[in-house]
């Protein structure tokens, strides 16, 4: 994979960033390298704090000058739908090289994101307040009360490597059909995909340059400039438990919106079907090498099954395809970086010493891509249980009843998503009513997302429920307008 280039990037050069109206390259750089392999994709500059107060500036200064009229939002998140259909083999090469998203998996994520920008497109049209019955009452006679939605303000984005197209397009997207300014810091290890995206959106779609501003550069640098600007009215962050809600303490006066971890379980009943649930947990837990904060990690089956599905799963598993990211046949590549790849294994290895067996993967191959890993026998309290694991791991335990599995499966910091495998209605109510997770799968893995669902979490999981109409809501004021005739 050495030889393969990023469409548009040249990697012996600084690729610039849009920024105050122009493309800046910065002082200093940032090497971006490609997972896989460790090539050379490019750089990035290194922007500043400085720079971060003056993107602010300028964005607050658009707002107020220059804000965009509904139409004209519709009109700009149709085009980058339209464009982004055309552009998605580049945008899937462009991911697969610099998060090693297996290409196949990275044109998906492409294609999501044109949706995620159609139905932004959809909320731009149809964004609207309320009347507001005022005579109701004898004191507001002769008055007429309506509501408007108007935007929040600068928003400051902060997006991670796992899904470094789509996951920008649901912070971009909806800000734009709200007429927000973004200020937007992606992910250091997976910049590209979003300044392609921004090169498209303001050459090509019309949006103002100063409505999409990138600032590339450090987290706690440029990231905590983002968050402690006075003149950002909004932070939305989607990464880890431990940033995200330290983010939302270094910036109680903000709106903070949170999409954060998961360690996602399913439940398997014996009367469910389990060999469908076996198929779907093949592609669940170890698609982008389980980098999803919703990825199947913790799989509770009844005990009078629990043999057959560990012997499908590990077999499933095992016929994945592990390797290099631009072929077209791989199922699961590397890890972002060995550092996280090292820290999963080590999880493995701690859950084998206390008791946990391997029933597949567990070893790092020659290529340096840990192998995907079905542990069974596995124990609440064991790292690859208790903690997200964010790689190609799914820890089996078995249950006696649906109860113990119900408790098993809440038993968790975080709450994202859960799902449960059963054909029993009654069953499946209870585990909708009993399980405390932002959403709840009947029948299917708790990795399912559709882009216009309300998609959040709760507790360590998040504050917030994304989706462009939902999105939009956050990023918008309610303005209570009475008339007195």
């Amino acid at each position: 994979m050495s030889d393969a280039t990023i469409p548009g990037i040249d990697p012996t050069s600084v690729t610039p960033v849009p920024f105050l109206g122009g493309w800046s390259t910065g002082t200093a750089s940032i090497e971006v390298r490609a997972p896989f392999d460790g090539a050379l994709l490019g750089s990035i500059p290194e922007l500043t704090p400085g720079d971060v107060d003056q993107a602010v500036a300028y964005a607050q200064k658009a707002l107020h000058d220059d804000p965009l009229p509904q139409w004209k939002r519709a009109e700009i998140l149709d085009k980058a739908a339209l464009l982004l259909a055309e552009c998605r083999d580049q945008f899937g090469q462009c991911i697969a090289l610099e998060a090693a998203k297996p290409i196949k998996t990275a044109r998906v994520e492409a294609e999501r994101a044109v949706g995620t920008f159609q139905f932004s497109a959809a909320v731009a049209r149809t964004l609207t307040g309320e009347t507001v019955p005022l005579e109701a009452s004898s004191v507001g006679a002769g008055k007429l009360g309506f509501v408007i939605r108007v935007p929040i303000g600068v928003v400051g984005a902060i997006s991670p490597f796992n899904f470094p197209l789509n996951l920008v397009v649901h912070k971009l997207g909806p800000a734009i059909a709200a007429g927000c300014p973004v200020v937007l810091k992606p992910a250091s290890q997976t910049p590209f995909s979003a300044i392609l995206l921004a090169r498209m959106l303001i050459d090509e779609c019309g949006l103002p340059p100063a409505y999409l501003q990138i600032v590339t550069g450090g987290g706690t640098t440029v990231g905590g400039a983002l968050v402690d600007n006075p003149d950002v009215a909004l932070i939305t962050f989607t990464g880890s438990p431990e940033v995200g809600w330290g983010i939302r303490a270094r910036a109680p006066r903000k709106r903070v919106g949170l999409e954060l971890g998961n360690n996602a379980p399913v439940i398997i009943e014996p009367d469910g079907d389990w060999k469908t649930a076996v198929a779907k947990i093949k592609v669940a837990g170890f698609s982008h090498a389980g980098q999803s904060c919703i990825s199947t990690q913790r799989l509770f089956v009844h005990e009078s099954i629990v043999d057959s599905v560990a012997a499908d799963l590990a077999d499933a598993v095992k016929a994945l395809v592990v390797g290099d990211p631009m072929d077209e046949a791989t199922d699961v590549s590397a890890l972002i970086s060995t550092g996280e790849r090292d820290r999963v294994k080590k999880w493995i290895d701690e859950a084998v010493a206390d008791g946990g067996r391997v029933a597949c993967g567990g070893e790092i191959g020659s290529d340096g891509v840990l192998q995907p890993t079905v542990i069974i026998d596995a124990k609440p309290d064991m790292s690859v249980c208790a903690l997200e694991v964010f790689g190609p791991v799914v820890a089996i335990q078995s249950y006696s009843d649906f109860d113990a599995a119900l408790r098993l499966a809440n038993d968790t910091r975080y709450g994202l998503q859960a799902a449960v495998f059963t054909s029993d209605i009654s069953k499946a109510l209870k585990a909708v009513r009993t399980l405390d997770f932002g959403g709840v799968l009947v029948n299917e893995v708790p990795t399912w997302r559709a882009d216009q669902m309300p998609y959040g979490g709760l507790r360590d999981s998040g504050n917030t429920r994304e989706g462009p109409a939902y999105s939009v809501e956050e990023m918008t004021e309610e303005r209570l307008v009475i008339f007195h005739g």
